[in-house]
């Protein structure tokens, strides 16, 4: 059983920033890929980044290209979301996922999911 728990959601003004923090627990995680998808009220969950075990190679929706990155530390097992140049549009509860290779960027491919930190981005 894998357990992901994400922290370092809050509020910030349009222009800001936020790294967001997951923290994996309940197994080894060689060979997963980790990543984040987040959802708006209303809207269905989208990916955002996508990150595999050895951190060589990434994926990012367009709509977060050049601003935000994915990173990953696996002696602490833990991913990491670096969002710059924040948007109102990018408000959402972010969700850390995992699954094993290979990458993907489509939400139904991952098994582990955490309970989401939100991020509002005011205007």
């Amino acid at each position: 059983q894998v357990q992901l728990v994400e922290s370092g959601g809050g509020l910030v003004q349009a222009g800001g920033s936020l790294r967001l923090s997951c923290a994996a627990s309940g197994r080894t995680f060689s060979n997963y890929v980790m990543g984040w998808f987040r959802q708006a009220p209303g809207k269905e969950r989208e990916f955002v980044a996508a990150i595999t075990w050895t951190g060589g190679s990434t994926r990012y929706a367009d709509s977060v290209k050049g601003r935000f990155t994915v990173s990953r530390d696996n002696a602490k097992n833990t991913v990491y979301l670096q969002m710059n140049s924040l948007k109102p549009e990018d408000t959402a509860v972010y969700h850390c996922v995992a699954r094993r290779r290979p990458i993907t960027t489509y939400w139904r491919d991952f098994g582990s999911w955490g309970q989401g930190t939100q991020v509002t981005v005011s205007s």
